[in-house]
């Protein structure tokens, strides 16, 4: 055999070498030390929001059926602000209404010891006496073909809020609310004659952007006088207004002699809130009235007034409800439970 040349050797070498380098390069010694590594971050684990979830449920007597028909607590929240205010109104103003409907039926649903006027088993009915309650079905039937959107928005209103309610001192308040005010909100003792720190009466400009803000109702001489026990003849001038409340409407007023509160004119006439005036044409009384409803708590064109001009639900029910905080209802539940 003959010698190999020299080229053929060096490059016999140069292959050897380049499969023993690299593996010296990557394979350090095993007796020496290792002074450093190539390290992996670990991907840190994304923090679950906390989810408060209500899983009580609201027993409501249906006065139509004369059923009872029994719902989570939240979807019933969903079936009272979809009753009780206009889906059409701004999200932030359905948020704050969704609170003020769980704190309603919750601090009923904590304190009840029995109402005759409703079957035993049940908790609340689905009137006014309570909340105005519809189901999905009746809901669909009053919406038409706005049924989707508009209860997307409500239920997202209650979700976005869930387990919520407004308590003072460590308690649910009374969360009145009522349509429109007359600028201004009143005081409960001003109405209910009972004081509650935090139904005071408040400013509400808001409100005369509602299409309740003013009305106006004709009676007949012989229907006013027959209602409120009076007789006025043929005079010019009804009555005399004494004194109004805090909230600039009638505490008091002198017709034909009788003195009434302005909450006794307003029931006895049928008016729409206590900020009343009128005038005699002819045969009638042309009474003219300022807001809807009894004026305690939250107004709900205000609320939505509120939510136009930029305000979350927190500040509007921290604006109508003085004092209040936020709180979660469970506590509440839990507790009521561990005093069984």
């Amino acid at each position: 055999m003959k010698p190999l040349k020299p080229v053929l050797i060096l490059a016999a070498i140069l292959i050897a070498l380049s499969f023993t380098i690299p593996t010296l390069l990557v394979l350090p010694a095993q007796n020496g030390n290792i002074s450093g590594k190539l390290n992996e971050e670990k991907p840190v684990a994304k923090k679950k929001k906390v989810k408060h979830q209500t899983t009580k449920e609201v027993a409501v007597f249906r006065t139509q059926t004369e059923k009872i028909e029994k719902l989570p607590l939240e979807e019933y929240v969903i079936g009272v602000v979809a009753s009780e205010m206009p889906a059409k109104f701004e999200l932030e103003a359905l948020k704050a209404q969704a609170l003020a409907a769980r704190t309603f039926v919750v601090s009923h649903l904590l304190n009840a010891s029995g109402d005759d006027n409703i079957p035993k088993g049940a908790d609340v009915s689905d009137t006014v006496s309570y909340q105005v309650y519809k189901n999905k079905d009746e809901l669909k039937k009053l919406w038409g073909k706005d049924y989707k959107w508009k209860y997307q928005k409500v239920a997202e209103a209650v979700k976005e809020t869930e387990g919520e309610i407004l308590t003072y001192d460590k308690k649910p308040i009374t969360a009145q609310f009522f349509s429109t005010s007359n600028g201004y909100t009143e005081n409960a003792e001003d109405y209910w004659k009972n004081q509650i720190p935090y139904l005071k009466s408040v400013k509400s400009p808001w409100d005369s952007d509602s299409p309740e803000f003013i009305s106006q109702k004709a009676l007949s001489i012989s229907d006013f006088e027959q209602r409120l026990g009076v007789s006025i003849g043929s005079q010019s001038d009804i009555g005399t207004i004494i004194s109004r409340t805090s909230g600039k409407k009638v505490a008091s007023v002198k017709i034909g002699g009788k003195e009434f509160t302005g909450r006794e004119i307003r029931e006895k006439l049928g008016l729409r809130s206590t900020d009343f005036s009128w005038v005699r044409k002819g045969d009638s009384i042309i009474v003219t009235t300022k807001g809807f409803g009894h004026g305690v708590g939250m107004s709900q064109y205000g609320a939505n007034g509120m939510a136009k001009e930029g305000k979350n639900y927190q500040d509007i029910v921290n604006h109508y409800y003085q004092g209040i905080a936020i709180t979660q209802v469970n506590q509440f539940f839990d507790k009521k439970l561990a005093m069984k």
